[in-house]
């Protein structure tokens, strides 16, 4: 029996068991298709079922889980057209950050993405231990994004980013050597053109590259969505 006040669970303990969740998905410990108990949840993070249950809905609206006839709340699986869409928009907002890093960044940054850049050379890793990876992606792109200086395209940009489970990107990655190889290349040609300061270049190749990466993970989520159980 849930035990918590009937007035709910406070709106902190709620946001911070979403994240938690969110984490979980994040991370792929919870997978795509993946149904999402409550008392598991619960007993998991410590909390009682009411901020879960809270935390699910929010996580509902998010877009990142869906509630399935007979099956309850699970990891929500993204149509292949969500992630051209969502990739369109993304394409465009890191150019713009390509663009405003050019006359930010400086030599030391070039470096570290450069030295960023190297692990995504490195050959395919187990899954266990592709984290390093998948940071080092990550990171590539973040750290752009902070040399961009303005906040609210950052902050948008990794809302796009978390509308679908990381863990993805670093499949898709993984299992493609030659899209890896691209990736690293692509990566290399928007350092290029940083480092040359041409503020258009930069920009052209870092829309290429995210639009490259969405289609990408649109045609994984083709070829996994018959296999995933929906409900």
């Amino acid at each position: 029996m849930d035990t918590a006040s009937p007035r709910g669970a406070s709106s902190a303990l709620v946001d911070e068991t979403a994240a938690a969740i969110r984490t979980r998905i994040m991370s792929g410990e919870i997978p795509i298709g993946a149904q999402l108990r409550q008392a598991e949840l619960a007993k998991t993070l410590g909390v009682s079922r009411t901020p879960v249950r809270e935390a699910l809905r929010q996580l509902q609206t998010g877009g990142l889980i869906e509630v399935v006839p007979n099956r309850g709340a699970v990891v929500r699986v993204p149509a292949p057209w969500e992630v051209r869409e969502a990739y369109e928009v993304r394409a465009e907002l890191e150019g713009l950050a390509c663009v405003r890093a050019v006359s930010r960044i400086t030599d030391d940054i070039l470096d570290e993405l450069r030295e960023t850049n190297e692990i995504l050379k490195r050959p395919k890793q187990a899954a266990s231990v592709a984290a390093p990876t998948t940071a080092a992606n990550d990171r590539f792109h973040t750290l752009i994004h902070e040399v961009a200086g303005n906040e609210r395209l950052a902050r948008v940009i990794k809302e796009i980013n978390e509308a679908f489970p990381r863990n993805v990107s670093a499949l898709v990655l993984q299992d493609n050597p030659r899209h890896r190889d691209d990736n690293f290349a692509e990566h290399e040609r928007i350092i290029r053109a940083l480092a040359e300061e041409n503020a258009e270049v930069a920009r052209r190749e870092m829309q290429q590259h995210v639009i490259s990466a969405g289609e990408q993970l649109a045609r994984w989520y083709e070829r996994r969505s018959g296999t995933v159980f929906r409900g």
